[in-house]
């Protein structure tokens, strides 16, 4: 069985990316090749980078279903950074053909212990993150439009979660350009 939800599409970027703006050609390849299983030729040509926003991107593609699109951001800092860590991001995804918004998903870098919980922390707001592998999901997917709301209104957002070799790990990120990113997806994605 595939660890991830129905319906998930596994936006996961190359590992080991050092620059993302440098990046950018090399993910969009990806994404058009590997990422989007069922993407026709035409529709294909349709992926593009909506913007870069201080420390988050805005990407817009065609699943054959319709639009997908998404934002997203890596960490700032991984503490302590597990052995075999291959970078993390996270995104947040408008799939108007399915009538969701604001679907947040982690991809750690490591795996997670099995059946563990991982915590998101805004602020003081503290939502619970349900993992698979190396992903992560909002525990409550209905908490995703005020999830998305405390990201827009917050200045850091971390992560943690236990890795399968035991170790707590705290992924920190900026949320600079998260505003501006998902004004982005909000006006491609409507």
């Amino acid at each position: 069985m595939h660890p991830y939800p129905p319906g998930f599409i596994n936006l996961r970027p190359p590992s080991r990316i050092t620059g993302l703006q440098r990046k950018i050609p090399r993910l969009i390849l990806l994404l058009l090749f590997v990422l989007l299983p069922g993407i026709s030729g035409a529709n294909a040509q349709s992926v593009r980078v909506l913007g870069e926003f201080r420390d988050w991107s805005a990407y817009t593609a065609n699943d054959g279903e319709g639009p997908i699109c998404f934002v997203m951001s890596r960490p700032q800092k991984t503490e302590p950074e597990p052995e075999g860590y291959e970078g993390a991001f996270i995104y947040l995804t408008h799939r108007p053909s399915r009538n969701l918004r604001n679907e947040f998903n982690l991809i750690a870098g490591y795996e997670f212990a099995t059946d563990s919980l991982a915590t998101a922390r805004v602020g003081s707001k503290e939502y619970e993150l349900f993992t698979s592998a190396d992903a992560a999901w909002l525990k409550d997917p209905e908490q995703g439009e005020e999830f998305a709301r405390a990201l827009r209104a917050g200045a850091t957002l971390v992560i943690t979660g236990s890795s399968a070799a035991g170790l707590d790990i705290s992924q920190t990120f900026s949320l600079a350009g998260a505003t501006a990113s998902s004004r982005a997806i909000n006006a491609a994605c409507n």
